[in-house]
C-alpha cells in the first residue's frame, strides 16, 4: 500500500482482481477437482441464470479463472452422487454455494419461514395459502424428488403470482424457507426434494449460529472475495439487509478483519481485508460472465474500471448498445473490450456478433489475446471454431 492509508485506483484494481483469483496462474493442463475447490473457496458462490445463448452463467466464472475444465465435474459437485459439495440457495441472488455455508444461511431461511415482509408476494402467498403449501410439502415428502409439473395439485401455471402457478409459488416458498432444496435439474427445471435426502447429514447436523455470527462470517467471505470494497459492496455479496450489514461491518472493523482506507477517486469509504494481497502487476486475460463477481455490481465496475455495463439480455432490443449476451474482456488489470457471443451449436461455431473496444484500449493490443481466449472458449464448449461477424476495428482485427 502506498501513501499511508490511501490507495491508488490501480492498486485497488490489482487487489480486487487478485482476491478473485486473477493473480494466479491457470493450470497447465485441464483443471481438476482440486482447482475447482480452490476457486470456489475463493469466490464463495456461483450466481445462476437460466439464459443459455452461450452457456449457463454458473459455468463461466470457473472457466475465466481456470481455463478449460470439465463442466460435468461442476455438475457432479452440485447435483451428483453423495456427498454433495454444492447446494442451491439465495446467496447473491440464486446461487450455487459450498455446502459448508448452509448453517450460515439458516437465518435467511428462518426469516422466510416467518414470512418477513422483505419477501413480499412470496410471504403473502405463504400466509394466505398455508394449508396448500403444507400439502405440497407433504407430497414432496411422500413422492419426491418432484418438479412443479409432477404435483397432483396446482401443477399448471395459472399466472396468479409473478406469472407462476400456485405449485411453483409453493415450492419456491418452501425453497426460500429451507424446507426443500434442489435435488437436481431437468433441462434446467428445478427438481425439489427434502434437504435430508439431498445434503450431507454432517452438514445438516452442524449447530446453527446466531444471526449476527452467521452474517459476520458471510460478510467476511465477501470481503475476502472482494479484497477491497465499500460498505455496500460488502453487504451486497450475500445480499445482507442494510441494518444488519452496517452492524456486521463495524464488528469486522473492530475485530481487525477490515481496515478502513481511502481509494483515489472513490467518494465512499473503502475497507481493505486483512489478508488482501497487492500484486505489483497482473497478466490476467479472461472473458467474464455478466454475472461474474467482478462485474455483477455495476457501480463497483464503474468505480474500479471506469466500465459502464448493463446486461443486454435485460434491455429492450432497440436500447441495447453492445448486443444481447455481452462478456467483458479482462486484460491485465483493465477491462479493455466487450464481446457479444453466441454458441451456434448446430453449426458448431462460437459466434462473435459484436466486439467493442473501451476508449483507453487499442485493437492492436487487444485482438490477439482476445482471439486466443475466444478460441479457448470454443474448444471448452466443444465447438469447432470461431465465426466473427462483428464490425468495427476490433471485429476486423479478430477476422
Amino acid at each position: 500500500m502506498s501513501r499511508g492509508d490511501t490507495l491508488s485506483l490501480a492498486e485497488a484494481r490489482r487487489i480486487a482482481l487478485a482476491a478473485q483469483g486473477f493473480a494466479d496462474r491457470r493450470p497447465a493442463a485441464r483443471a481438476d477437482r482440486r482447482h475447482l475447490d480452490r476457486a470456489l473457496d475463493r469466490i464463495g458462490l456461483l450466481q445462476i441464470d437460466s439464459v443459455n445463448v452461450l452457456v449457463r452463467s454458473h459455468y463461466l466464472p470457473l472457466f475465466s479463472r481456470l481455463g478449460t475444465y470439465p463442466m460435468a465435474l461442476l455438475d457432479r459437485l452440485a447435483y451428483g452422487r453423495k456427498p454433495r459439495a454444492l447446494f442451491e440457495y439465495w446467496g447473491h441472488m440464486a446461487s450455487l454455494l459450498p455446502v459448508s455455508l448452509h448453517p450460515l444461511l439458516r437465518w435467511r431461511m428462518e426469516r422466510a419461514a416467518r414470512g418477513d415482509r422483505i419477501y413480499g408476494a412470496m410471504a403473502r402467498f405463504g400466509r394466505e395459502k398455508r394449508a396448500y403449501v403444507e400439502r405440497v410439502l407433504a407430497e414432496v415428502q411422500d413422492r419426491g424428488p418432484l418438479a412443479v409439473s409432477d404435483l397432483t395439485e396446482g401443477a399448471r401455471n395459472q399466472g396468479s403470482w409473478w406469472g407462476w402457478g400456485d405449485g411453483k409459488m409453493a415450492l419456491e416458498w418452501l425453497f426460500y424457507a429451507g424446507k426443500v432444496t434442489t435435488a437436481t435439474r431437468r433441462s434446467f427445471e428445478r427438481i425439489y426434494d427434502l434437504p435430508e435426502r439431498v445434503l450431507p447429514a454432517d452438514i445438516l447436523s452442524l449447530p446453527t449460529p446466531s444471526e449476527a455470527d452467521a452474517q459476520r462470517q458471510l460478510m467476511e467471505i465477501g470481503a475476502r472475495a472482494h479484497g477491497i470494497a465499500t460498505a455496500f459492496d460488502l453487504r451486497d455479496y450475500f445480499r445482507l439487509p442494510p441494518e444488519d450489514g452496517k452492524a456486521r461491518l463495524q464488528e469486522l472493523v473492530d475485530a481487525g478483519r477490515l481496515k478502513p482506507v481511502h481509494v483515489e477517486g472513490w467518494k465512499d469509504q473503502a475497507y481493505l481485508h486483512v489478508d488482501a494481497a497487492t500484486p505489483r502487476r497482473l497478466t490476467a486475460r479472461a472473458l467474464l460472465s455478466p454475472f461474474d463477481p467482478v462485474v455483477w455490481m455495476r457501480d463497483r465496475g464503474e468505480r474500479l474500471f471506469d466500465f459502464h455495463y448493463r446486461i443486454g439480455l435485460y434491455t429492450p432490443k432497440d436500447k441495447r448498445t453492445h448486443g444481447y449476451y455481452v462478456l467483458p474482456f479482462l486484460l491485465g488489470n483493465r477491462l479493455v473490450a466487450r464481446v457479444d457471443l453466441k454458441s451456434d451449436r448446430q453449426g458448431s461455431r462460437l459466434q462473435v456478433l459484436g466486439a467493442h473496444l473501451e476508449g483507453h484500449a487499442k485493437a492492436a493490443d487487444v485482438a490477439e489475446p482476445l482471439k486466443e481466449e475466444l478460441a479457448r472458449m470454443a474448444t471448452w464448449l466443444g465447438l469447432d471454431g470461431l465465426q466473427v461477424t462483428a464490425r468495427g476495428p476490433l471485429g476486423q482485427a479478430l477476422r
